[in-house]
């Protein structure tokens, strides 16, 4: 994790402005207790539409249609529990529960944010104590860090989707 945090901290800060568009999503491996789970139930990224509408979890289906979810109907809770939440059963039912999570409302805003003593862009959540912070790795990457009251920070990694 302090390697984690360290790289994160020397990458430069990114504008809201700079995040607007589709970004295709990567968990970068810490050994945080939600590594993996996101790709599990197929993750795709987030879209920032403008700084009042953002879409902080986007999915896609397996005939490639992305759809958002509604991050609080989602038992973060649950992450811990690999054995509960990593497997064919637990993805059958997040596809079958799909249409109860999904919304076409966005969830989060886009904020600059002073985090680690660098003010930066950062998406925050509207119904969750959760702060996604993000810095630059180059023109088209960045990384970002999931802040969530009372849990390790959370890694991961946004690609432009061209």
């Amino acid at each position: 994790m302090a390697q984690a945090l360290a790289r994160f901290d020397a990458l430069p800060a990114v504008t809201t402005l700079d995040m607007l568009g589709e970004w295709r999503g990567f968990g970068e491996h810490t050994g945080h207790e939600m590594d993996g789970l996101l790709e599990t139930y197929g993750w795709y990224g987030k879209r920032f539409d403008s700084e009042e509408a953002v879409h902080p979890l986007l999915f896609r289906r397996s005939d490639g249609i992305r759809y958002a979810v509604d991050p609080r109907r989602i038992p973060l809770g649950l992450a811990p529990y690999h054995a509960l939440t990593r497997n064919a059963v637990a993805t059958a039912l997040f596809r079958v529960a799909t249409p109860l999570l999904r919304t076409t409302a966005p969830r989060a805003r886009l904020r600059a944010v002073t985090y680690r003593g660098v003010t930066t862009a950062a998406m925050v959540y509207d119904h969750l104590p959760i702060i996604d912070c993000f810095r630059r790795i180059d023109h088209r990457t960045m990384l970002g860090l999931m802040d969530m009251r009372g849990a390790a920070p959370f890694f991961f990694r946004l690609e432009r989707d061209t």
